[in-house]
């Protein structure tokens, strides 16, 4: 669902605003249904002795005329320790604004989704892990419009 909406942050233009609902299935201990960790290819091991918590999260990217890059993110998730590393979410709405500083949503064919994911360690840097799977989700060529009542 996208909307064409006044942006009042900004100059007084009119901005696509999408909404996302989405499924997300991934086994994150075993590295299954496309995801990989970042540790060994031999042993899969997130939560070690120095893991404190996994902070997950959605994020879109995609180009526009005005920019090459855009990247936004779209719904996020702690994992504690002890917490089921498998997620089966269905019906997930974004938790987050997907805002585009223009018309770049309108007829985007090449929406991609990612699930990655920081490693929250007890000590020690804080490492990046992106998942292997990702979805290029196209974006409609018209406007929803909403009812007045």
């Amino acid at each position: 669902l996208r909307k064409n909406v006044e942006d009042f942050t900004g100059p007084r233009e009119r901005s696509d605003l999408g909404f996302v609902t989405f499924d997300i299935t991934a086994d994150i201990l075993n590295g299954k249904n496309g995801l990989q960790t970042f540790w060994s290819k031999n042993t899969l091991i997130i939560f070690d002795w120095n893991v404190k918590q996994l902070f997950l999260y959605l994020s879109a990217e995609y180009s526009t005329k005005n920019n090459a890059l855009n990247q936004v993110v779209l719904w996020d998730k702690i994992m504690l320790r002890g917490d089921n590393p498998r997620l089966s979410l269905k019906d997930m709405k974004s938790k987050y604004f997907f805002f585009d500083d223009g018309n770049g949503l309108k007829g985007n064919r090449n929406i991609t989704l990612t699930l990655s994911w920081n490693v929250v360690p007890n000590a020690g840097i804080l490492p990046l892990v992106t998942g292997s799977g990702h979805v290029s989700v196209p974006f409609p060529d018209t406007y929803e419009t909403t009812k007045s009542y």
